[in-house]
């Protein structure tokens, strides 16, 4: 029996880091199945690209650096003054940055956190009085798999993922009885503009649209969490739930030298 697809046909949905990867594969499949959307990004021409495939009733364009408080703030309002309320909030925008323990930069950790976290937590801020007032609502964060298991290398992103899908999973609670949904998404390696950038072998790795189509489906059905490829997130999971001695042989070997 098909599931049955939760979002109303008009759902509005505010999707961060549409500019690019995964937030704009997901914003192309859903502006193709009529729903309208709220665009955030750091930069406008992606945007409006995307948005020019779309009526323009269909749309609504806000670019933002969600580290910016007042700006994430400002366009909530925007929002409730345009549509009047969300449906649904997926909240992708983040970065990856891999950290050199020989030359630790306290630098780059700090702005990995605060784009990861603290940039959801001020989209959560604003989303949800917006959320409160839409049909049947869901709050969706991606994570990521590293957020199961310490990698080397992903010190300062392994650990904002990890707080990401402890925060979310903790709201869950606090916001199951105001009638909002909740939902974790925790891609594999998905073919990004980051993770081009990436120099060693990342397996099972999937293109951006295949990722869009697992969260597209997420969304649909209020998946409490979206894992994708499933066969690699559930390895990553494991290596994550073994005896330390052991995942610590594991892991030491993906050390370079």
């Amino acid at each position: 029996m098909a599931k049955t697809n939760r979002l109303p046909a008009d759902a509005r949905i505010w999707i961060t880091g549409a500019s690019s990867g995964i937030g704009a594969a997901v914003a192309q499949r859903l502006l193709r199945q009529g729903y309208r959307l709220v665009l955030s990004g750091r930069r406008r021409e992606p945007l409006d690209a995307i948005a020019q495939t779309a009526p323009a009733s269909q749309t609504l364009v806000l670019p933002l650096d969600i580290t910016d408080l007042a700006a994430v703030q400002a366009a909530g309002t925007q929002i409730q003054q345009h549509w009047g309320a969300l449906d649904a909030a997926v909240l992708n925008a983040g970065t990856c940055e891999y950290l050199d323990a020989r030359q630790f930069d306290s630098t780059l950790v700090r702005h990995v956190m605060e784009t990861n976290v603290m940039g959801l937590v001020h989209c959560i801020e604003a989303s949800l009085p917006l959320l409160r007032q839409g049909r049947d609502p869901l709050l969706m964060a991606v994570s990521s798999a590293a957020a199961y298991c310490p990698l080397p290398r992903a010190e300062a992103y392994g650990a904002s993922k990890a707080a990401v899908s402890h925060f979310i999973e903790s709201l869950r609670n606090d916001l199951s009885p105001q009638g909002i949904d909740v939902s974790v998404v925790y891609p594999g390696f998905v073919e990004t503009p980051l993770t081009e950038r990436n120099d060693f072998a990342m397996p099972m790795q999937v293109d951006a649209d295949t990722a869009a189509a697992h969260i597209q489906r997420g969304l649909e059905q209020h998946r409490r969490q979206v894992r994708f490829p499933g066969f690699f997130v559930a390895l990553v999971q494991a290596l994550g739930a073994l005896p330390l001695s052991l995942r610590f042989w594991l892991t030491r070997k993906m050390v370079r030298s």
